[in-house]
């Protein structure tokens, strides 16, 4: 299926590994331009590499602290300038650490929502502008299945995530006179180097138990979830906004 996004310049924010880097990769594949960031920047030269490698559009790379709005805000002006043009937002965060609800302080919380909840808003709000000007756009928030079913041993992300549904709706009603989609993906498990870091040694054990609750009995791939990005970023998806996607499994078991 040809989607629309040859020559397309997508931004996708925390793309240096995991599920943002998945993502850029396969925007590239399908020949986008695509700016990627990252903090640290050995990472961010792989993951450029990576990127580079999938397709025949430009790669932008730029070190960026994305919990620092100016600098969020500053990268998606330099992307626009940079390839003349934005038509594509992809949203990202890292993670929090785990934990149940009562485990944590009000300052937990609040750089909680400082690190997973800010970063959406300030490139979201950097990027309005220039996709309102173009009269064509998507927006697509990366959160978590949380949003939608809640962990007992993810208290922070719980709570600090729930905040892009309003703000995806706000843009939504801002943006759709403009031709521009706004979406959240909300992904469950998949295989990333936060799940390595989290289990250590045990891994393979805790994902094997963690694959037995699914429905679909397996850890997401993340080459699938960047597949669903770029159909939610494509000409074929312009009646989709304001919807939240579950990639989970089935493992988010309520009905609403």
């Amino acid at each position: 299926m040809e989607l629309g996004l040859k020559d397309r310049v997508a931004l996708v924010a925390a793309s240096s590994s995991g599920l943002g880097l998945a993502t850029a990769k396969a925007f590239a594949a399908e020949g986008a331009h695509v700016s990627i960031c990252g903090r640290d920047q050995l990472r961010l030269a792989r993951a450029h590499a990576e990127v580079n490698a999938m397709g025949p559009g430009d790669v932008l790379s730029v070190a960026v602290d994305i919990r620092d709005e100016n600098a969020a805000a500053g990268w998606v002006q330099q992307t626009a300038e940079t390839f003349g043009e934005l038509d594509v937002v992809v949203t990202n965060s890292g993670g929090v650490p785990f934990g149940p609800i009562d485990s944590f302080t009000v300052a937990d919380y609040r750089e909680a929502i400082d690190a997973n909840l800010l970063p959406h808003v300030a490139i979201t709000l950097a990027a309005t502008p220039l996709l309102r000007a173009r009269g064509w756009g998507r927006m697509l928030m990366i959160a978590s299945e949380a949003i939608r079913q809640p962990h007992p041993e993810s208290g922070l992300s719980s709570v600090a995530r729930l905040g892009l549904l309003g703000h995806m709706k706000g843009l939504v009603h801002a943006l759709g006179p403009n031709g521009v989609t706004v979406n959240v993906l909300a992904p469950g498990f998949h295989r990333t180097p936060i799940l390595d870091e989290q289990f250590g040694e045990t891994v393979e054990d805790e994902l094997a138990k963690v694959a037995n609750r699914i429905p679909l009995g397996r850890i997401g791939d993340i080459a699938d979830f960047g597949a669903l990005a770029t159909f939610l970023a494509s000409e074929q998806a312009a009646y989709v906004t304001g919807t939240v996607f579950l990639a989970d499994g089935g493992n988010t078991r309520g009905i609403g």
